[in-house]
């Protein structure tokens, strides 16, 4: 009984009234919480159409020095004006679809054209670079819609018939670009590589063939990009000798993996380039002739041979690694690390602060290395042809992304033929560049 008049006094009962009060509070204001929360996306895209129609009108205030309404400050003035607004159109953007509409103007000497919203414009750039990677990634064709509409809205301006023009308009750029002019470049080095993708009704695996260029500038261009069916001399040759029918200068070096063809190609073209292998590559090479539970061991003394601080160091080091080879029976391994030596070692004669780009074919490895891991995306391709245009538009977006060369100023050097020892300037009369 003593615990039930505690209970019943006065001040524990004011303490409960206040606490269901607050419990009651806290309840009406997680649900209204929670009803913000589940239209949070309509709410964001709201404010943007908002922002964005906002920005609209302010643009045409800037333009004709007035605000909405305002009559004319002078007689001077331009007699330009408001002229009510364009249909409404559905802007895609990577937040959402949305809709504004463009404010037209009347008086001009010439037509109006926004810098926010130009004519005929109905999806960002960067909705325009997601078609491809999804097409890419696997997505047919009759799931572009429904896979799109989940991201960017209901209201979003894709289909399957918008994929199927983009697709027909990638071809046609990608044709374009294989045809374009090349001689306003300053090619200081090339990078070549094939890049082999299997389609589904191809019975082998076709061979892509990459080249990429390193400007006097400091930029990293794609220059040829050709499906063949392998990397034949005769493949290669084709290839270059359309660069420099296009206009394309003799590179100072060409850095390549170990097939044939590309070497055989570069003779038949640009005999006077300099010819660099790619020490990936020749490392892989090496270690397939080691047993595995020597593999560790071998590639401890392997790294550091491309990294020596002069040619003279990296003798040395393969010279202990053969003969660390040798006291294991590896003849083969010790003669691999050796063959075709003088390209392992063209870097050498050429910038210090270059060489990080120069020793291997990462330039072209890194972009396509997101492909190699959907090849049964591209499977999907009845013909190489059809696959050979979206990635095409992959790379193109890729490319935006390119690191720059490094000491630019040492580029222009090295395209006017100023020579390098041990990446040291070793010559200041400049040789004649290469035609």
């Amino acid at each position: 009984m003593q615990a039930f008049r505690v209970n019943q006094n006065p001040g524990h009962l004011a303490l409960r009234k206040e606490d269901t009060a607050m419990s009651k509070k806290n309840i009406e204001h997680a649900g209204s919480s929670r009803i913000v929360w589940d239209e949070l996306e309509m709410w964001v895209r709201g404010q943007a159409q908002a922002f964005i129609q906002g920005v609209l009108e302010d643009e045409v205030t800037e333009l004709l020095g007035r605000g909405k309404y305002e009559r004319r400050g002078g007689v001077d003035v331009a007699g330009a004006y408001r002229n009510g607004y364009g249909k409404r159109r559905t802007l895609t953007l990577s937040c959402g679809a949305i809709e504004v509409k463009r404010p037209r103007v009347r008086g001009l000497d010439a037509r109006f054209e926004s810098r926010i919203l130009p004519l005929f414009k109905k999806r960002s750039k960067q909705v325009k670079d997601l078609l491809p990677q999804l097409y890419l990634h696997g997505l047919a064709l009759g799931d572009f819609e429904l896979a799109l509409r989940g991201v960017l809205g209901d209201g979003a301006a894709l289909s399957a018939g918008t994929v199927a023009r983009l697709k027909a308009k990638w071809h046609t750029d990608y044709e374009a670009w294989g045809t374009r002019r090349l001689d306003e470049l300053e090619p200081v080095y090339l990078w070549v590589d094939g890049v082999y993708v299997k389609a589904g009704l191809e019975k082998d695996k076709a061979a892509l063939l990459v080249v990429i260029a390193g400007l006097a500038d400091g930029r990293k261009e794609r220059v040829a990009f050709v499906a063949s069916h392998r990397e034949s001399e005769a493949a290669w040759s084709s290839v270059l000798r359309d660069l420099k029918r296009r206009g394309l200068r003799c590179p100072r070096l060409v850095v390549g993996d170990g097939h044939l063809g590309i070497w055989a190609g570069l003779r038949n073209v640009y005999p006077d380039a300099g010819e660099q292998r790619c020490w990936n590559h020749r490392l892989l090479n090496v270690l397939d002739r080691v047993p595995k539970r020597l593999q560790t061991q071998a590639l401890s003394q392997l790294k550091p041979i491309p990294y020596a601080a002069t040619e003279q160091e990296a003798v040395r080091l393969r010279q202990r690694f053969q003969t660390w080879c040798r006291t294991h029976s590896l003849e083969e391994a010790a003669a691999a690390i050796e063959r075709d030596w003088n390209r392992m070692v063209a870097f050498y004669r050429f910038p210090r602060e270059h060489w990080t780009h120069l020793r291997t074919t990462n330039v072209i490895e890194s972009p396509f290395a997101a492909l190699r891991l959907r090849t049964n995306a591209a499977k999907r391709f009845k013909k190489v042809e059809s696959a050979t245009a979206i990635i095409f538009k992959m790379l193109r977006v890729a490319e935006t992304r390119f690191r720059r060369l490094n000491a630019p100023e040492l580029l222009r050097e090295v395209f006017v033929g100023i020579e390098f020892e041990n990446g040291v300037r070793a010559k200041q009369e400049p040789q004649k560049a290469a035609a």
